[in-house]
């Protein structure tokens, strides 16, 4: 009933262990610590949590709220917006999404401009919208761990940062991490 359990914590574990990309570097080199990172964000951190994701669906059972077609509709947008969301910050930081290094430059332009951390804004809505579509228990779980992680994330992934773009630091202070005109910066 909560086997959907073992691979979301899973891959948010993987997924969370990827925000270490200086650290790799400096014990195992440049190039060897970005394989890290890339291995364990993009092959064993976002694909096995989004199978959890797949799991709590397949597996709901406890109906938490009956959805209607206004909920349905409603969902299905905030997911839209989500990937939107998320496709517009994937094309701004391009590569540097799948594969951070050492010496990577600062974005701050675009949809960076008005949030440090859109891919996590966008997943966010994601989140919600899964939960509005698959009303469960499990889902909600789901969602909820999600959530978490997705500030577990951003402490981590702010603090590597810092250390590998040494103007990040400034750019906090400036720009809000999900909300944008938001005058909560950290």
């Amino acid at each position: 009933m909560y086997w959907f359990l073992i691979p979301l914590i899973l891959g948010f574990a993987s997924n969370l262990a990827s925000a270490f990309t200086k650290a790799y570097s400096e014990k195992w080199g440049k190039t060897t610590g970005t394989v890290i990172t890339i291995i364990l964000r993009d092959f064993t951190g976002i694909p096995v949590w989004a199978i959890g994701f797949g799991l709590a669906i397949s597996e709901s059972s406890i109906q938490l709220y009956k959805a209607s077609l206004i909920i349905k509709i409603l969902g299905w947008l905030i997911i839209f917006a989500g990937a939107i969301i998320i496709v517009i910050a994937l094309v701004s930081i391009r590569i540097k999404a799948a594969a951070p290094k050492i010496g990577d430059t600062l974005v701050k332009k675009g949809i960076y401009s008005l949030v440090r951390h859109p891919i996590h804004s966008g997943t966010f809505l994601e989140f919600a919208g899964i939960f509005m579509l698959w009303p469960s228990l499990q889902v909600g779980i789901a969602s909820a761990t999600g959530i978490i992680w997705i500030f577990l994330q951003t402490r981590f992934e702010e603090y590597d940062l810092k250390k590998r773009i040494p103007e990040y630091e400034e750019y906090m202070k400036q720009v809000p991490r999900f909300i944008p005109f938001s005058r909560f910066r950290k």
